[in-house]
């Protein structure tokens, strides 16, 4: 009994002495950092260490970071087409003292809900890139447009402490479609257009003040001096743009706001440019999601002082169509197609600056002012009838 006795108390002291080895070794695998490196997936950034939590390795924030500079506390930021993100690296806040429990809210404080967790160590609020949203304040200038906010920090739920603030930006170079999305009221046409396997497609028409197409109209209707040009921008948004481009058809002007008025001046008449305005000028179409053309104004519809402008549009499939138009005379001599009024878009009124008041409402002339310009058809029906 004694002999099994001291085998049992040996064996035992040998199962500590192992244990304690085994300890001994995890302990130093754990501390050793070109073993700890080993065992990350990826690098750690300069403010992350390699260490052993839960049960796995991972990246975590260093234990003897400590910073009191908040300057350094740059933003990362994703100024996206719709979305605007403004991330914060965590460990660098706990080393200037902000805990788990931070909050995050940009100018307006409805917003600190949208906080995310990107990765482990970075915090994140989104914002939509729209002016107002989240407090955003959009500035323009020649060439860019400018969303700017606030990202603000607090330590805990109840506020006590000083609050941190730090400004941010996103910067978007002007250009048709940034132009429309930062205009405060666009003159804009929209359709939406179903395409069997391709999904949904979106148009927007908008007219414009300038030859670079990123200062577009505002407000009810446009009025333009005789002989000012206008020009005229049409966008393909969602769906697979860059299989799909945009293609206008026909675009032609009306005295009414009615698209079947029989009275037109064709701008773009099978998918070319009517040759015989010289002040037309077809700058893009079909080859791409945007479709660009310029007019003088005194050519729609013979100078009238009213008028409404349309235009069919037709989703090219460019890996199965011919997209760019091709304007020979022969083709320019052929047969107008049938419209179809489903996939025309409408703008208007578009007015005669110093025209007479029309007694316009919705948009249609009064018979009155209908008659008086009456004479002044006559050169728009010819010239429709020639082309």
């Amino acid at each position: 009994t004694s002999q099994l006795m001291e085998m049992m108390v040996g064996s035992y002291v040998l199962w500590l002495a192992l244990a304690s080895c085994i300890l001994t070794l995890a302990s130093t695998e754990q501390q050793d950092p070109s073993t700890a490196k080993a065992k990350c997936e990826k690098a750690c950034r300069p403010e992350e260490e390699c260490r052993f939590l839960n049960g796995t390795w991972d990246c975590l924030c260093r234990q003897d970071l400590n910073s009191s500079d908040v300057h350094g506390l740059q933003p990362k930021l994703d100024c996206g087409a719709k979305e605007i993100k403004v991330s914060l690296d965590k460990c660098l806040l706990g080393g200037l003292g902000f805990g788990d429990k931070v909050i995050a809210y940009l100018r307006d404080g409805n917003c600190s809900s949208t906080m995310q967790r990107q990765d482990r160590n970075w915090m994140s609020v989104t914002s939509p890139t729209q002016a107002r949203a989240c407090g955003n304040i959009l500035e323009r200038n020649g060439t860019h447009a400018i969303y700017k906010n606030t990202f603000s920090l607090v330590n805990a739920f109840i506020i006590r402490d000083t609050i941190l603030n730090i400004n941010f930006q996103c910067a978007y170079p002007l250009d048709m479609k940034v132009s429309l999305q930062t205009a405060l009221h666009p003159i804009v046409s929209s359709l939406n257009i179903s395409v069997d396997g391709a999904g949904e497609f979106t148009v927007r028409m908008a007219l414009f003040q300038d030859p670079n197409y990123t200062s577009p109209y505002e407000g009810a209707a446009v009025v333009l001096a005789v002989e000012s040009m206008l020009y005229v921008g049409a966008i393909l948004e969602r769906g697979d743009t860059s299989r799909f481009n945009l293609l206008l058809r026909n675009c032609y002007a009306t005295p009414t706001k009615d698209k079947n008025d029989p009275v037109k001046y064709f701008i773009i008449r099978n998918s070319c440019p009517n040759q015989r305005d010289s002040t037309i000028h077809v700058e893009e179409n079909g080859v791409s999601s945007e479709s660009r053309f310029s007019v003088q104004m005194f050519m729609f519809a013979g100078n009238y002082d009213l008028v409404f402008l349309h235009c069919e549009i037709h989703l090219c499939d460019s890996l199965n169509e011919q997209c760019q138009p091709s304007c020979s005379r022969s083709h320019l001599r052929s047969k107008v197609v049938a419209i179809n009024p489903a996939q025309v878009l409408d703008l208007g009124p578009i007015t005669r600056k110093g025209a007479p008041s029309l007694g316009v409402t919705n948009g249609t002339p009064s018979t009155a002012g209908f008659l008086v310009a009456w004479p002044m058809l006559l050169l728009p029906v010819l010239l429709a009838g020639l082309f």
